[in-house]
């Protein structure tokens, strides 16, 4: 039910008010509600300690059966989401009203692992307001957790000599980072190669985590409202397990999901 809330991108008052009416919908989960009561309370309350990391698990290896030895190439990015559900219109009259002063916060970064074959979430996490080169290793390691990597790929927001060391020791998968050019030319060794030798065709492969952007705003929501940065961070986990299982009803049973799509 709270995956059917971010499809629907729904708050808590009104996935109550929607089940609550006389419709097809509500009648498939009338069971649920009159078993467990589930109102905005108790959705709330289920948001809060409901296993989404394990969730998010065992949709990717649905996704994955039979491929769980096949050695992945992934992609690293991130994207603002709005940390409330405030409309843009009461948005931009707040501010006309205030002398243009932003009065919400209007987003934060929300990190994603993206597998480009497939086209699904290895893992997903909270970033700071800029992109944190360091959260690289830490999105990794979930990442790797859920199947074996092959090649990472970043945005040069993640341009650190620091970061290719786990990738090429921990995992044994090549990464490819291109370096920031207001810095120069990159005085490390594994930089220097990388600006020396970059693989412009692969990297057109980091698109792919763009469609995965574009497929959650538009399908799911762009939203992930809680009054405390908490509730934001697991209506963003909740959202990245309901973007697995929209992909999972289009290619049941692990089927290739570009060619299912």
């Amino acid at each position: 039910m709270l995956c059917l809330m971010r499809y629907q991108d729904w708050t808590f008052r009104q996935a109550e008010s929607r089940l609550a009416e006389p419709s097809r919908l509500a009648r498939s989960f009338a069971f649920a509600l009159w078993a467990r009561r589930h109102d905005a309370v108790s959705l709330f309350a289920a948001a809060r300690r409901g296993p989404v990391a394990r969730g998010l698990g065992e949709t990717v290896r649905r996704l994955r059966r039979g491929k769980t030895q096949v050695r992945v190439s992934c992609a690293i990015d991130g994207t603002g989401v709005s940390p409330h559900a405030v409309r843009t219109y009461f948005l931009r009259r707040s501010e006309q009203q205030n002398g243009g002063k932003k009065c919400f916060r209007h987003y934060w970064q929300w990190l994603i692992v993206v597998d480009g074959k497939q086209q699904i979430l290895l893992h997903n996490q909270r970033g700071k307001d800029l992109v944190d080169p360091r959260a690289l290793p830490g999105l990794g390691d979930a990442a790797a957790r859920l199947a074996p990597l092959r090649l990472v790929l970043a945005e040069a927001e993640f341009d650190s000599e620091a970061n290719p060391l786990p990738i090429r020791q921990r995992w044994r998968a090549q990464s490819i980072i291109p370096a920031q050019p207001r810095r120069g030319v990159p005085q490390g060794t594994l930089r220097g190669q990388m600006y020396r030798n970059f693989p412009a065709e692969t990297v057109r492969t980091t698109a792919k985590v763009e469609t995965v952007f574009s497929v959650v705003k538009r399908k799911l929501s762009a939203r992930a409202p809680g009054r405390r940065l908490v509730r934001q961070v697991r209506q963003a986990l909740l959202l990245g397990l309901t973007y697995n299982l929209y992909r999972l009803s289009i290619a049941p049973l692990g089927e290739d999901v570009n060619r299912a799509t």
